[in-house]
Order: structure tokens, then sequence, then C-alpha cells
């Protein structure tokens, strides 16, 4: 047996936490004040702990009342969502998609609306990481969308969304006019983004230029190092398909598009189990995919 407090004990405390206030939370479950505050001591007593200081009409999470209400919000969030799945009419089918954060903020989510409209019938549940999932390990999830690399293992396929551009990007702000490229990019802020597969040293070493020796701005995510970029802190090394919309935006541009070479290679992937493979909303998933990144 779980050792879990009753549902209804959290759903108070919920309650209560998230409005700060005993009376309020009785109003909103249709309790009396009496009774959340009962309830409330006995989840005290299960944890041995206090969950909340007691001030004159008003209560205020411990640190301990603060990380539950943190963690339960999550959990029911999830609850909901799983509940709202198994009322989906019958002919409904729930796809859990897991996706790199930086290319379902980018690329995945922009894109999104055409396959939900192609594809009504068919409820996308996604979800974000930045660690490659097993998908034989974790079977909530049917389709697996990483970045840098992919779990290769039996019972598995593994595709590439095909080769992307790694190119410099910087805000035409920081430009000169008539500065060559290989001149801007010493003068520039070089921008690191941490879990690329694809760093400086290899692009310096690529167009024969020495990569300067000075502190760099770095974030681990190539989202939020695009932003910079675009932001204006200095140059972003990221695929041009993670930055189409300021590139088109005119937000970024490439560095040295007609004068310095660029890092072409496949660095996002898609995964999904082979017994998997020809269920009808991966089917449909899969090929949408693949047809956006031709």
């Amino acid at each position: 047996m779980r050792n879990l407090p009753p549902l209804a004990r959290l759903r108070t405390f919920e309650a209560a936490a998230r409005l700060q206030s005993f009376a309020l939370a009785a109003l909103e479950l249709h309790l009396t004040a009496s009774a959340i505050s009962h309830q409330i001591r006995d989840l005290e007593r299960h944890f041995g702990r206090a969950l909340f200081e007691r001030r004159h009409r008003q209560v205020q999470t411990t640190l301990e009342g603060r990380r539950l209400f943190e963690s339960l919000g999550r959990l029911f969030d999830a609850l909901e969502a799983t509940c709202a799945e198994v009322q989906l009419p019958t002919h409904d089918e729930v796809l859990a998609v897991h996706c790199a954060p930086s290319l379902a903020l980018k690329w995945l989510g922009p894109h999104l609306p055409s396959f939900v409209a192609r594809h009504p019938a068919i409820n996308i549940r996604l979800t974000t990481g930045a660690d490659p999932v097993d998908l034989g390990v974790v079977r909530d999830i049917d389709v697996a969308l990483s970045y840098g690399s992919a779990r290769h293992k039996a019972g598995l396929d593994v595709v590439s969304l095909g080769d992307e551009r790694i190119a410099p990007m910087v805000s035409p702000a920081l430009l000169v006019a008539r500065e060559p490229a290989s001149r801007a990019i010493q003068r520039l802020t070089l921008i690191d983004s941490q879990l690329s597969p694809v760093g400086w040293a290899e692009w310096f070493q690529l167009n024969g230029l020495p990569l300067p020796l000075r502190p760099r701005p770095s974030f681990d995510r190539a989202a939020m190092a695009i932003s910079a970029a675009a932001d204006g802190m200095g140059v972003a090394l990221e695929s041009t398909r993670l930055a189409a919309r300021e590139i088109e935006r005119g937000e970024l541009v490439v560095l040295g598009e007609r004068s310095l070479q660029k890092i072409v290679r496949p660095v996002h992937f898609l995964s999904v189990r082979t017994t998997d493979r020809a269920r009808a909303p991966v089917v449909a998933f899969v090929d949408w995919v693949r047809a956006q990144t031709v």
C-alpha cells in the first residue's frame, strides 16, 4: 500500500495554500472553516511537521508547505489532463510527444496548429525535457524529439530531422557597414550554447580564423542563446531552423552568409518504438514532421 494521505486532504491543502486562507478555501470547497482546519491538522500529523503559519485571519505556508504546494500543483494538473483524456470521445486518440525544449518552443510549437487542423481527432499531449527519453523504459510517451543525440537501441526506430545549418547569427544593429564578416566576428561578443553539439572552436577552425580569447556569456538552452543574440548581446552559433522566425522578422541575420563556412549536420532526431510504428496517430505525426523538415 502507498503511504499517502487521503486525496481529499491534499485537495483541501492545495486550496488553502493557493488562497492563503482557510475561510476562502472553505467557500471554494463548500466546507466549513473548522472542517478545513481539522483536515489541515490531520495532514500535518501525517507529515509530522507544520504546513502553515497561523496568523490573525490569515495563514501562510511554511517552507515545507510551499514545497508541497508547488509539487501538488504539477500533480493535479497532470491528473486533470489524464481525466480529461478518459472523457475524450472514443474516436479521439491521445498522442504523447516528448520534445527538446528549444525545438518545442522555436519550431514544433509554431508548426503544431497545422497538424491539429489536419488531424483534429488526435489529441497532442506535449512534454519537454533536455535529456533524451528512453522509449524502451518510458512507456507513456509515444514519440520523442531529441536534440544533439538520440538513444539507438533494439526496438526503436530513430531518424534524423535532416541536416541543419549551424551558423553565427547576430542582430543587424550590431553590424558596421561594409565591415567584413571575418573582422566583425573578432569584434563581437560570442555567445555559448552549452548543450549544442557544435561549438565555436569547431566553427573557427572550419573557417581558418583564430578563436578570440575573451569571456563568453553562456546559456543552457538554444532558445535562450538565440533570444540573447536577437536582443543585441552578441553572436549565437545555432541552428537556423530554430531561429527561423527571428531571421524572417529581421531580428537576426546570418553573419557571413556568403563569405563564411557553415556547419551542416543533423542535430535533431525523432524516435518511436518499432511496435508503435504502424499506429495511425504515430504514422500521421511522423509523416507530418518529416514533411515539415524536408
